[in-house]
């Protein structure tokens, strides 16, 4: 089978088992990867034009840092193996840009880690995995 995985990687020890476990699969199908990592943002508040216009400069040096440290040694090793890579940055809730990124690109499988840096958050709000388990529209595989 032919086909595309979407990682979900945010740099955590569960993202790279995630990336890892991916590959292989990858290898084994024949398959792409699409690497996403998604920045937490809410577009809900009310900002000032100055305001606005920092929040855009700071978005985009999250986005330039993002691509750097994070996606790229990850896409060299992928590379690396032989595995055919893309990435995508965004911005937004992880989950539903996750779903919508599969939507888009035609992605067979997503796999993400169990856990990852927003631990905290997920307390409060619920987590990555227990919403993708729910609302993707594809299968989900969770990597401890």
């Amino acid at each position: 089978m032919t086909g595309k995985i979407l990682v979900g990687y945010d740099g955590s020890d569960s993202a790279q088992r995630a990336v890892d476990y991916a590959a292989g699969r990858a290898k084994a199908e024949g398959a792409d990867i699409l690497i996403a990592h998604v920045l937490e943002w809410s577009p809900y508040s009310f900002l000032t034009p100055e305001e606005l216009a920092e929040r855009h400069k700071r978005r985009n040096e999250e986005l330039a840092r993002a691509e750097t440290a994070l996606l790229a040694p990850v896409v060299a090793r992928l590379k690396s193996a032989g595995i055919a890579v893309e990435t995508e940055l965004k911005y937004g809730h992880i989950a539903e840009t996750l779903c919508r990124l599969a939507t888009e690109h035609d992605i067979s499988q997503i796999v993400i880690g169990r856990t990852g840096h927003s631990a905290l958050a997920s307390r409060l709000f619920g987590s990555v995995a227990g919403t993708l388990a729910q609302a993707a529209p594809i299968p989900v595989t969770i990597v401890p």
